[in-house]
């Protein structure tokens, strides 16, 4: 690994835990996606985002599930939906799993 951060870049990096509220379909995406929106607590609120997660979750499945994602990027214009935040998920080709705390915990902890 070339590419070091300091710890000091490393903490403006915000992740948060938050709560999937609802999972809608995005068919203007280029790639199959949702539409999400997701809970962060009373501190941040609900955030949008969209994922490319459609063939690893169905969105009935995806409503209530706790997820990790950054909260600190700036919005971002994908098609006609403005992203909010950004899932973090384990990559593999097309196989994408979302990062998920282990146990349920309070909407909005940050991540360190």
């Amino acid at each position: 690994m070339t590419n070091k951060l300091s710890w000091q870049d490393f903490e403006k990096v915000e992740m948060r835990v938050g709560t999937i509220l609802e999972a809608n379909d995005f068919p203007e995406a280029r790639n199959p996606s949702y539409q999400l929106l997701i809970d962060f607590g009373s501190e941040i609120g609900q955030r949008k985002t969209s994922a490319q997660i459609t063939t690893q979750y169905s969105r009935e499945e995806l409503i209530g599930k706790q997820v990790v994602a950054v909260v600190n990027f700036p919005k971002k214009q994908i098609a006609n939906f403005m992203s909010e935040c950004l899932v973090l998920a384990a990559v593999e080709g097309k196989n994408v799993t979302l990062l998920q705390p282990g146990k349920e915990v309070e909407n909005g902890l940050r991540i360190l």
